[in-house]
C-alpha cells in the first residue's frame, strides 16, 4: 500500500541522501595519511626530508660565538636518482681549516616505514685510501656513478629513525647502542638528529665506552648547521 505524497517527497529528498553518503564516503579517510593509516609518513614527508637535507652546511656562527664548538662543513647530494628505492644521498663532513680530508664520508638511504621515515647509513667500499680519494665527490655531477648498492657496506644499528613532528620539523635519532665505534676508545656511538628545518639542521653525535662514559662528541648540545648552498 502506498501512502499518498511518499514518493513525491522521497524523490526530492533522494539527491539530499546521495549528497550526504557521498561527503560520509570522502570523510571516512579524513584521519589517515596518504598511505592510509595513521603515523605512517607519507610522500609529502620523504620529499621534504630530502629536499632539506639536500645541500651545504655550515657550524661557523656557532664556532663563533662558542669554542666548545669548530667550524664544520657538511654537503649532502643526491645520487642515483633513478632508482625508486628511496633517496639515495652521498655525504661528507669536514672541518673547514681541511675540507680536502673529510673525517666522514657515508652514504644515506631515506625511506619510508610502515612507523615513520628511516635513514640507513653505508660506507663506502674499498680502503680509506681508497675512500678518501673520493672527497669533494659532492661536487660532482652524478657522484659516486661507478657504485652500485649492493657495493656498499651497511652500518648495523646506525639507521636514524625520523618523524615529523606537528610544527612541521624533522626530528629522530639512532636507538640502542648497536652502533659501533672505535673511535678514541669508544664501543658504540649515539647519533640524533636535534631539529631539521628548511634553513638548517641541528645534529648531536657522540660516543661512548662499555661502561656508557662519553669518550667523543660535542658534551653541551648539538652542532647547529646553517644552509650556505642549496
Amino acid at each position: 500500500m502506498q501512502i499518498p505524497g511518499i514518493h513525491r517527497r522521497f524523490s526530492r529528498l533522494l539527491p539530499l541522501l546521495l549528497t550526504c553518503s557521498t561527503l560520509a564516503a570522502l570523510c571516512a579517510g579524513c584521519g589517515a595519511t596518504r598511505d592510509g593509516g595513521p603515523g605512517r609518513a607519507n610522500s609529502g614527508d620523504l620529499s621534504d626530508l630530502s629536499e632539506w637535507l639536500i645541500g651545504s652546511f655550515s657550524s661557523a656562527e656557532q664556532a663563533a660565538r662558542d669554542g666548545d664548538y669548530r667550524d664544520i662543513r657538511l654537503h649532502h647530494v643526491r645520487i642515483w636518482p633513478e632508482r625508486d628505492d628511496g633517496v639515495w644521498l652521498y655525504v661528507e663532513q669536514a672541518t673547514a681549516e681541511t675540507p680536502e680530508r673529510p673525517y666522514r664520508q657515508r652514504v644515506y638511504r631515506l625511506a619510508r616505514t610502515g612507523d615513520g621515515l628511516v635513514s640507513e647509513v653505508f660506507e663506502l667500499p674499498g680502503e680509506p685510501s681508497d675512500v678518501l680519494r673520493r672527497a669533494g665527490a659532492w661536487r660532482e655531477a652524478n657522484p659516486l656513478s661507478d657504485l652500485e648498492p649492493s657495493q656498499l657496506l651497511p652500518r648495523s644499528g646506525c639507521t636514524m629513525y625520523i618523524q615529523r613532528r606537528p610544527d612541521g620539523t624533522f626530528a629522530g635519532g639512532t636507538r640502542g647502542s648497536g652502533c659501533a665505534s672505535t673511535l678514541r676508545g669508544a664501543t658504540y656511538a649515539v647519533s640524533d638528529l636535534i631539529s631539521l628545518t628548511a634553513d638548517g639542521l641541528v645534529t648531536w653525535d657522540r660516543g661512548y665506552d662499555a661502561d656508557g662514559r662519553q669518550v667523543w662528541g660535542a658534551e653541551r648540545g648539538g652542532y647547529e648547521f646553517r644552509r650556505v648552498a642549496p
